[in-house]
């Protein structure tokens, strides 16, 4: 992919959450999460890709846009195309820490058609890469991953989801002496922390979405750290659904070989609200600020970018009333 795109896909994820951030702490949460696909679609629309959405915000019967299957840009390069325009709807609509407009972009058939249901997870850093194996138990990752980043398990820090189904998890934990991290929502986001230099975090381990472990399998991808999963569907209709999207095998571990199946590939996420990493959207003045970090592993690079965006020049973005 041609790396002038870059920033182009970053004015992709500022204007979802520009629009987005009109909505935080109104309570709204379907609001902001409409706000910010609108903006995500219309943005698309001006890029000179042949794309394709293969994550995103359901199938085409359910979502009015950005569903899975749909063709964006103006044409180009062909590309997969993974979307969360808005990780952290409830964040947002309680003004709560970490929610982040979100998208990977791969080149065509890069990228784990996944279904739309939960995923066991698995993630470190490229310090430990190779270290984990999600059959191990949790005290046995734990550990290996402490001894290949040369700590003590009392200095590593797991980030968790904070549901009841973890709870085994985080008592496992705190039992060996090791830190939990949780959180309320959101599990793109901390892995960043997990592979960039002077983040806080050393794992992530539990049951979210699978859709977003794509997306988190792209940014871990372009970090050079490790990943496994595996489906956890729920009933036969979710079974049946992943045996439509080519998934026959629902014991099989994921690789991250198998949800990013390319060398090139890129990640990018605008802070919507303040989080560990981004700065959420600010508004002042005429200008309303953006915080992204915009990330490629075909080179490894990392790049942060702080955009002053002047409202008498892009009137788009006006503030809501």
């Amino acid at each position: 992919m041609d790396r002038e795109l870059v920033v182009e896909f970053a004015r992709v994820t500022e204007a979802a959450a520009i629009n987005c951030a009109h909505w935080i702490g109104r309570g709204q949460k379907n609001e902001a999460d409409g706000a910010a696909v609108e903006a995500m679609r219309s943005m698309f629309d001006t890029l000179n890709i042949s794309g394709t959405v293969v994550i995103g915000e359901g199938e085409m019967d359910e979502a009015p846009m950005l569903y899975i299957g749909e063709k964006l840009g103006k044409g180009g390069p062909e590309v997969d195309i993974a979307v969360d325009p808005l990780e952290g709807t409830n964040l947002t609509a309680k003004n709560k820490p970490g929610a982040i407009a979100v998208m990977a972009v791969a080149e065509k058939g890069g990228l784990l058609h996944a279904p739309d249901m939960y995923m066991d997870k698995i993630v470190v850093g490229p310090g430990a890469k190779g270290a984990i194996d999600i059959n191990l138990t949790v005290e046995e990752n734990v550990r290996n991953v402490a001894k290949a980043l040369g700590k003590d398990v009392s200095d590593i820090t797991v980030v968790i989801l904070e549901r009841q189904r973890h709870e085994h998890i985080i008592q496992a934990i705190k039992a060996i002496g090791g830190k939990v991290k949780l959180i309320s929502d959101g599990d793109v986001s901390p892995v960043l922390l997990t592979g960039l230099p002077g983040g806080d975090v050393d794992m992530m381990l539990g049951v979210g979405g699978a859709p977003e472990g794509v997306l988190a399998a792209a940014a871990v991808k372009c970090l050079g750290g490790d990943m496994q999963g595996r489906l956890v569907p729920e009933n036969d209709a979710e079974i049946v659904r992943a045996h439509s999207m080519g998934i026959d095998d629902l014991d099989r571990v994921l690789m991250l070989e198998d949800l990013v199946k390319t060398d090139d590939v890129m990640f990018i996420a605008t802070g919507v609200t303040n989080g560990d990493l981004l700065r959420g959207v600010k508004f002042i003045e005429q200008y309303v600020i953006t915080h992204s970090v915009v990330l490629r592993s075909k080179t490894g690079t990392v790049r942060f970018m702080e955009t002053y965006h002047d409202y008498a020049k892009k009137p788009q973005y006006v503030k809501l009333k």
